[in-house]
């Protein structure tokens, strides 16, 4: 648990987990109304700072210039969203369940705030001041003048740039069935019979009377042969376009008012000129 002394340490500084890990910034130290001691420390976290968690301060440490507490970042940043209320205080139910989420025990934490000699339960308290000698009953938010600051909060809205899915190209082989068409020649046998003549005698008579012979012609015809070579048709490649589209973003965002007391409404409208 860290000291009263420590707060100005801690206020608007990085809360890590203890992994090293940056959860965000140090918002609000609350206090027990009974011990008086820092129990819960508000951590902004989220885009811009805009959510903040609650997380338990008792066994919590300042290390060089930031605080240290023994809870995983995600464990923090998944704590139970709490609504503080105008006093600046934890309801008890509130309290219950932020116990539950970081598993400490509701009625050991219950038996130790209603010791004999205690008022009995009392809310946290809380306080963004790094002083924290305040004189008794001082309302959180209300300085030592007779002026009340008033704030609100404003909500920044940013873009962040991720990874929204890949695409690739991919070169692979199929086989298709082609069919083409050619005309292909062949040879064959025609026998040819001629009368003899005055002109083809000699030959007819050149060989013996009465024989044996053969003759042998040789035939051809062609054959389709397919042969294939790769030949590039076209090149492909992939470019990104980058589209501009209009989202909405809804928040919440917190202000404060002020209201008077015994103070009537012309003498309210004669004080705001």
């Amino acid at each position: 648990m860290i000291a009263k002394e420590q707060i100005s340490t801690v206020m608007d500084h990085p809360v890590y987990d203890a992994d090293g890990n940056k959860i965000g910034e140090a918002k609000h130290v609350f206090f027990d109304d009974v011990t008086g001691q820092p129990e819960w420390v508000s951590v902004k976290t989220g885009l811009f700072g805009m959510n903040e968690s609650f997380v338990p301060i008792r066994e919590a440490s300042v290390v060089e210039d930031h605080l240290e507490v023994p809870y995983p970042k995600d464990k923090v940043k998944d704590a139970p969203n709490v609504d503080v209320d105008a006093g600046g205080h934890l309801s008890e139910e509130e309290e219950h369940r932020l116990y539950e989420h970081y598993g400490i025990a509701w009625d050991e934490a219950w038996e130790q705030a209603n010791q004999p000699g205690d008022t009995g339960w009392a809310h946290t308290g809380q306080t963004g001041m790094t002083d924290t000698s305040a004189s008794p009953g001082m309302s959180p938010g209300v300085s030592g003048d007779d002026a009340m600051t008033r704030s609100e909060e404003h909500m920044h809205v940013g873009t962040e740039r991720r990874e929204a899915g890949r695409a690739r190209l991919r070169k692979y082989v199929v086989t298709e069935d082609v069919q083409q068409t050619v005309p292909v020649r062949h040879e064959e046998v025609r026998v040819e019979r001629e009368p003899i003549t005055d002109e083809n005698r000699g030959a007819a008579l050149s060989g013996p009377d009465i024989s044996e012979a053969e003759h042998e012609v040789t035939l051809h015809e062609e054959r389709p042969v397919v042969e294939t070579e790769a030949v590039p048709v076209e090149r492909v490649r992939m470019t990104t376009e980058e589209h501009t589209d209009q989202e909405t973003v809804r928040g919440q965002v917190r202000k404060e008012e002020i209201d008077t007391d015994g103070v009537d409404d012309e003498q309210d409208r004669r004080g705001m000129l």
